[in-house]
């Protein structure tokens, strides 16, 4: 008996071993001689609220691209304005085994259920271009939101310094459509006190749906006989949206229009004098900076280095966030802006113009 139970006894032994030496984890891991196996790559999850405009797609395959490019895997699954799809995307892959989760709010409030449920699986999250409101995220990246709309109001009260204005504000559920609208009427307020301008319509868009845009232009239009002198539109979608309005009543390249986001069909729109300007916020900029966070955050590294770090307060807490610079685009500087860095080609630009130079 003594016998056989020294026999089993070193039939383990080597079992024990063997699975020692092809253990592998995210952090590294050594065989029985201490030669390092290749490393699991770290698993990134993005959880977008709508891929139905130009933007998104693109933040989409720049996002994608960058995080591969650092060697690491991505994830993506868009909710197309549904809160409780977002919600369930997100337990998904967190359930997939992320290790970290960027998530792009299309509710900045619900989505705080969303930071709770990877929090609790031990998983980080990232705010991407929009913030979680009231939840503890671990980091904020963007561009400056509020100089967006304080870049769009400056913009437009040069070309109309007095008249009769509309604001097309985004979703009431975005917190970047409230960080728009606070930029763009801090430039105007003080107009507003002069009595040089006057908003005489201020509306939300109903998830930035381009037609909910175009109903308010037009309930704008009909209530002041057509009689409008300036338009800021929360982002280029809806400024679209405003243009078929106005062009509609003869109206289009008559009455200024800002928007934001650099969208082509609003680059082709300014080139052919139907919107004034936009706002260009390199998209390739934002997700090489954001695959980098992400990935920093899931290792636990420091990330000081990669930017100038700022608070912002979400309703919980200050998170800290990196804010990028955005730029006014009008007919003036779009091959230096837009064509120079390839963010458009200059033969779809000039599509509609037909124009070669």
């Amino acid at each position: 008996m003594l016998v056989l139970f020294i026999f089993l006894l070193g039939c383990e032994e080597p079992q024990i071993r063997n699975s020692d030496s092809i253990a592998q984890s995210k952090t590294g891991s050594y065989n029985s001689n201490d030669k390092q196996v290749v490393d699991e790559p770290i698993k990134i999850g993005f959880a977008m609220d709508t891929l139905t405009e130009e933007r998104w797609v693109k933040d989409r395959d720049h996002f994608k691209e960058s995080v591969e490019a650092l060697g690491a895997e991505v994830e993506v699954m868009a909710s197309h304005g549904d809160d409780a799809l977002q919600i369930w995307q997100a337990e998904t892959m967190i359930s997939n085994g992320i290790d970290l989760l960027v998530i792009v709010p299309h509710n900045a409030e619900s989505t705080a259920a969303i930071v709770e449920k990877a929090h609790s699986a031990g998983i980080k999250v990232l705010s991407y271009d929009r913030l979680v409101k009231n939840a503890e995220v671990e980091m904020y990246v963007s561009y400056d939101n509020e100089r967006v709309g304080v870049l769009q109001a400056q913009a437009i009260t040069e070309l109309v310094p007095k008249g009769k204005y509309v604001y097309i504000g985004g979703a009431e559920t975005d917190n970047n459509a409230h960080m728009f609208k606070k930029g763009v009427f801090e430039v105007l307020q003080p107009l507003i006190d002069k009595g040089d301008i006057t908003v005489v319509f201020d509306q939300w868009t109903k998830d930035w749906v381009p037609s909910n845009a175009k109903e308010n232009m037009e309930i704008a239009l009909n209530a002041n006989h057509h009689d409008i002198d300036a338009v800021i539109a929360a982002n280029d979608a809806t400024a679209g949206a405003v243009i078929e309005a106005l062009e509609e009543q003869g109206l289009a390249g008559k009455v200024p229009v800002a928007g934001q986001d650099a969208d082509l069909a609003a680059i082709q729109r300014i080139i052919e004098g139907k919107q004034a300007m936009t706002i260009y916020k390199p998209i390739n900029e934002l997700t090489e900076l954001a695959a980098e966070l992400a990935i920093k955050l899931a290792k636990d590294e420091e990330i000081g280095e990669l930017g100038e770090i700022v608070k912002v307060n979400n309703g919980k807490m200050e998170v800290p966030s990196i804010l990028l610079s955005p730029t006014v685009v009008n007919h003036s500087n779009v091959d230096e802006t837009i064509i120079a860095d390839g963010f458009h080609m200059k033969e779809d630009v000039y599509l509609n113009k037909g124009k070669e130079d």
